[in-house]
């Protein structure tokens, strides 16, 4: 059955979106998106992948895997940028500022993107999936971050972006 607009939050609406951003990515491990909001506009969304001109792991495979490296480690060995950066990165490129607005991403941040998130001065992260990090909670709660898990009101098809579940 189709939803009404009036059911669906401005919450639910963004994360939709970074949903819908995240499966721009071709990351072999995890698909992630992310959308910088203010005064309920979308200033910039990002999604996982490699910089601009490098070939994606679709291509060349995943260092990571190769590496047996585990999840939530060792950020440094991946090609990509994620999400967060990328979303961060786009605002910059445009002359757009994200001071005092709200991140909506489908994953809780790495400790890197985590610091980027609090330099940015956004005021808020709205998440909905875990990510194995301990540290960048450490971040956040020194910071002025307020960080909150989104509870979905409806199972949205395209809220399933770990790749590995899919093959």
């Amino acid at each position: 059955m189709p939803i009404s607009p009036e059911e669906i939050s401005w919450d639910e609406y963004f994360m939709q979106i970074a949903y819908l951003v995240a499966q721009r990515s071709k990351c072999l491990r995890r698909r992630v998106g992310a959308v910088i909001v203010k005064d309920r506009r979308i200033l910039s969304t990002g999604y996982n992948g490699p910089p601009k001109g490098f070939p994606h792991c679709s291509e060349i495979g995943c260092i990571r895997d190769a590496l047996n490296m585990a999840s939530g480690s060792r950020h440094e060995l991946c090609w990509g940028l994620h999400a967060e950066q990328n979303a961060i990165i786009q605002a910059a490129v445009f002359g757009v500022s994200i001071k005092g607005a709200t991140m909506y991403v489908t994953n809780y941040p790495c400790i890197i993107c985590a610091k980027m998130i609090v330099n940015a001065e956004i005021s808020e992260l709205v998440y909905a999936e875990g990510y194995p990090d301990p540290a960048s909670e450490i971040i956040f709660k020194k910071s002025n971050v307020q960080v909150r898990k989104y509870k979905p009101k409806f199972k949205i098809s395209l809220m399933e972006t770990n790749v590995s579940e899919h093959y």
